[in-house]
């Protein structure tokens, strides 16, 4: 991932609504979710989703796929661990950053 990318997929997710939708279609992983799904789960108006989807989708952390009359939205998990691997490449110049035996999962 390069700087522009990795500037493009913060800025879409740099606002509140985006970053639930975001965490919402990672949290139900590659079957992804409806609009319909995600505006009764997360509360938000389905025009105001469709905004926000949008843009998601505009940053390449989303994709949509057409499911006869309805769109099915999946998170674009390959591209989420790129930015995340991307922000932590030159993480505490190649020292361990967490305390010993601590874990943390980076990738999905």
């Amino acid at each position: 991932m390069n700087e522009k990318a990795a500037v493009a997929a913060l800025a879409a997710l740099a606002q509140d609504a985006r970053l639930r939708v975001f965490r919402a279609l990672v949290g139900a992983g590659p079957e992804g979710m409806t609009p319909s799904a995600l505006s009764a789960m997360l509360d938000i108006p389905a025009s105001t989703l469709s905004f926000h989807l949008k843009e998601l989708v505009h940053a390449d952390l989303v994709s949509a796929e057409r499911d006869g009359r309805n769109l099915h939205y999946r998170p674009a998990l390959k591209r989420m661990n790129d930015l995340l691997a991307y922000l932590t490449a030159h993480c505490c110049q190649g020292r361990a950053c967490a305390p010993a035996g601590a874990k943390r999962r980076t990738t999905c």
